[in-house]
């Protein structure tokens, strides 16, 4: 059974329907990808999922339990968690209150203390800089805490939302190897990306978005392959 299964959803943004029956599944373990134009519905449909925008038709389910328009914040510890686009971290707070924010729901306080190692093991710069005012860090160690606060919750299911955006080469090569290494360690990712090609990459599985629904879908790297995909989406 699917971890995740998204099943005729329809969203609207007033009388505009942005999103048009759109249905897929992310089984255990798995990186699926959505990829598409800016304007596809990509972050409508995580947002969507992930309870910040509500369904007008369809339903969304986590482990066979029906999650259509429960909010985010109730969704975190039935083991759903969005790094969202953007990172949108506590500029204001240090980088160790950023991350302890992350496991808020959380009552065992000695593993989440065990969590926290983990997370600074996978990205020692938050450790190295766990006093730092967090907005003063660059883009790329943004993303990192942003992604390290989702990891504090222990999701089963990590929702990302663009995590290239506006980093630079050296960056987003670094955060797409530690997504595979998340993944590596037990924990589903559905991703949405601008960067077609690092997405497909690291992805099993992707389905293509236009204008609100899924024209293609299929294993990730025979799409890279794909002539069509190559033209309009990758650059080749």
């Amino acid at each position: 059974m699917a971890i995740l299964e998204v099943q005729n959803l329809k969203v609207n943004y007033g009388v505009i329907e942005a999103i048009k029956g759109v249905s897929f599944q992310v089984e255990k373990g798995e990186i699926i990808a959505l990829i598409g134009a800016n304007g596809a519905g990509k972050t409508t449909i995580m947002h969507a999922v992930n309870g910040l925008l509500p369904v007008k038709e369809g339903k969304i389910f986590l482990d066979g339990e029906d999650i259509t328009n429960i909010p985010a914040h109730k969704l975190i510890s039935r083991g759903l968690t969005q790094v969202p686009e953007g990172r949108r971290i506590f500029q204001e707070l240090t980088v160790l209150d950023n991350l302890l924010l992350g496991a808020y729901t959380r009552k065992d306080k000695k593993e989440s203390r065990a969590t926290l190692e983990s997370v600074y093991e996978k990205f020692p710069i938050l450790s190295e800089r766990n006093k730092q005012i967090a907005g003063t860090l660059s883009g790329g160690e943004q993303q990192m805490l942003a992604m390290g606060r989702a990891l504090m919750s222990r999701p089963r299911v990590l929702l990302l939302d663009e995590p290239s955006m506006g980093l630079s080469p050296l960056y987003v090569n670094e955060v797409f190897k530690i997504i595979k290494e998340i993944n590596e360690a037990g924990t589903t990712v559905l991703l949405v990306e601008q960067n077609a090609k690092k997405a497909l990459s690291v992805a099993n599985r992707a389905y293509v978005l236009e204008t609100g629904r899924i024209v293609l879908s299929g294993d990730a790297k025979e799409l890279m392959y794909d002539e069509n995909i190559k033209k309009a989406y990758l650059g080749e």
